[in-house]
């Protein structure tokens, strides 16, 4: 089976702009950015969608909003502000399966969203 793109990026097989790497945690720097700032951001491990979580996943939600804040406040939008979206499935828009927060800031961010 082969392994999807962000797997191949946690395993350093595909390069990517990381800004923030850890033993369970990698963000990085969108390919495709729909703001000023858009970072993904996903756990190491390979889970599909929120659909997929299991019960030893739930670590993984909370630290990942705890590195959202550090992210935030290290590309300087803390206090103007982010949105963090996970789309899961089709209808909504998920590409890639691997669970993955869109980190997006560096504007005005309308509402509804789409």
């Amino acid at each position: 089976m082969n392994k999807c793109i962000f797997c191949q990026i946690v395993d350093k097989n595909i390069k990517a702009d990381i800004v923030y790497e850890d033993k369970n945690i990698v963000a990085f720097r969108d390919i495709n950015p729909q703001a000023p700032v858009h970072i993904l951001v996903i756990p190491k491990k390979h889970i599909s969608s929120i659909m997929s979580l299991q019960e030893e996943d739930e670590k993984y939600i909370g630290y990942i909003y705890r590195v959202c804040k550090e992210i935030a406040k290290k590309e300087n939008v803390s206090k103007t502000g982010f949105r963090l979206v996970v789309n899961t499935g089709k209808d909504a828009g998920q590409e890639v399966q691997h669970l993955h927060f869109h980190f997006l800031a560096g504007r005005k961010l309308n509402w509804p969203p789409g």
